[in-house]
């Protein structure tokens, strides 16, 4: 096992990461940009040092200044979380120059599963289903038209090297077809570097279910089940659960496979996720992620693996903890990710300082946070101030559950997205499992109108408060303020 594990990443995902290094009795290291000196990560870990400018590409991608710090430090492994270098190979090639262990897969298989045409490809000859479409390259719009008519329209036009949804146009007629491709092409280059682009199928309203896999050096793989992750907004994530609503034991069994001769195809190691479409009974490879999600609690709360400690374990040379026939799916697990985002004005991020901050509590509650009172989110980074993940015996459960777990959370002085996740959760289409990557713009209305009655009863909430250990000045501030959020709230509700 590893001595000490430098965390390349900040918030609360650092602060996961050496809590996994705590089980194992081994010594964590924090970086921090200067925007960051007051995080809570930088005081849970054992030994911290800084990285200087705030700017990203100053601090948590600044390959060389992370490969010093982990040779002053000794530390002997680093974990990236996600984001940053996380699915960075070159990255990896540092880290192997340099005698330090990536806490991750390889960066010739990041490399790969990095492409979507080449992973594409590759899932194609592995056995595993995927969307028909090209399989290279296209920037001649004559051969696009061609492809786009003998696929059929709908199509939608994505960057070869994104990710995140950056750059996709949907295109529903061959006029907007030379639109999409320049204007892909173009983000494309400017995100990744990039102009690559390709054209596939588009499904209409798919949902989007993936499998968490865990393999280890000596060739054992396993799946830890799927995870429910349609409700998004401009392709990124809002609410995930485990298992899908409309998962079936034999579907689960046969996706599973599929996930597992995938990751076994490519010589997979340490913990990564297959993301599948699942379209009128049929499923199609999308993506694979080479890192440790965002949304990994929630598989954990089923399964009762700890997918970060594994990812430790394997990348010091141990084998899986776990057979396939160990893994079993008991419960049912939700997590909204709470935002520092206006969902009033499409989502746009609100850094600030928290003046008032209540976390909430009991059974079935997980909290996974970076932040604090009087704590002030820096305007750098995502926005996320923490993952809220319930569990119950069945989904009823959880989700009665995270109706009470919103209902204690208070976060003021900055504009969240509670509000947003109060209203889904009481959505008839949410409670009947009724879901697909549109569920957004399919219940906007109802779901803004849900938003002033929660902002409503946010109000009460905070004057009934006033028996509590809150002074009368913070419960006037907090009424103040929440008093002015639903009026804003009412201006800007959608026609």
């Amino acid at each position: 096992m590893f001595d000490k594990v430098l965390v390349a990443n900040r918030g609360e995902i650092a602060i996961r990461i050496m809590r996994a290094c705590r089980d194992l009795e081994v010594k964590s290291v924090a970086v921090y940009s200067d925007a960051d000196k007051a995080s809570l990560y930088t005081n849970y870990a054992d030994e911290k040092y800084p990285l200087g400018n705030p700017s990203p590409q100053q601090s948590y991608l600044n390959i060389e200044k992370i490969i010093d710090i982990a040779v002053d430090s000794k530390a002997d492994a680093i974990h990236p979380g996600y984001g940053f270098l996380a699915e960075n190979p070159e990255f990896g090639k540092e880290c192997e120059k340099n005698g330090i262990t990536l806490i991750g897969p390889s960066g010739d298989v990041i490399n790969k599963m990095g492409d979507k045409i080449t992973s594409k490809q590759i899932m194609k000859k592995a056995g595993v289903p995927v969307i028909e479409g090209t399989e290279k390259g296209v920037s001649d719009i004559d051969t696009a038209t061609k492809i786009a008519e003998d696929i059929g329209y709908p199509v939608i036009v994505k960057a070869s090297a994104g990710g995140g949804g950056i750059g996709m146009r949907t295109v529903y007629e061959e006029d907007e077809l030379i639109r999409a491709i320049e204007s892909t092409q173009s983000v494309a280059k400017t995100n990744f570097g990039d102009s690559t682009v390709f054209i596939e199928k588009y499904l209409e309203k798919p949902r989007h279910i993936e499998f968490q896999v865990l393999a280890d050096e000596e060739g054992n793989v396993i799946h830890l089940a799927d995870r429910e992750c349609s409700i998004q907004r401009r392709h990124q994530k809002l609410l995930e659960e485990a298992p899908s609503p409309i998962m079936t034991d034999e579907l689960r069994e046969e996706m599973g496979e599929s996930t597992v001769k995938a990751a076994e195809y490519i010589g997979y190691t340490s913990a990564g996720t297959i993301e599948y479409l699942y379209d009128n009974g049929n499923y199609y490879f999308l993506e694979m992620n080479t890192r440790v999600q965002v949304e990994h609690p929630i598989t954990e709360m089923v399964t009762n693996v700890d997918i970060v400690k594994e990812q430790i374990k394997v990348a010091s040379g141990k084998e899986l903890s776990y057979s396939q026939n160990d893994i079993t799916v008991k419960g049912h697990a939700i997590e909204c990710r709470i935002n520092a985002e206006d969902p009033f004005a499409e989502f746009a991020p609100n850094p600030g300082k928290i003046t008032a901050y209540r976390s909430p509590g009991g059974p079935g509650i997980r909290l996974d946070s970076g932040v604090y009172a009087n704590y002030t989110i820096p305007p750098f980074y995502d926005s996320m101030i923490s993952k809220l993940i319930t569990y119950g015996n069945n989904r009823n459960e959880a989700i009665l559950r995270m109706k009470r777990a919103l209902g204690e959370y208070i976060v003021l002085g900055v504009k969240t997205t509670i509000p947003f996740h109060k209203a889904i959760i009481r959505n008839p289409n949410f409670l009947s499992g009724d879901l697909n990557t549109h569920f957004i713009d399919d219940n906007k209305n109802k779901i803004y109108e849900e938003m002033e009655v929660v902002i409503e009863e946010d109000l009460e909430y905070v004057n009934r408060l006033k028996s509590t250990f809150m002074p009368a000045k913070k419960i006037a501030a907090i009424s103040t303020a929440v008093g002015s959020y639903l009026n804003e709230a009412k201006k800007k509700q959608p026609k």
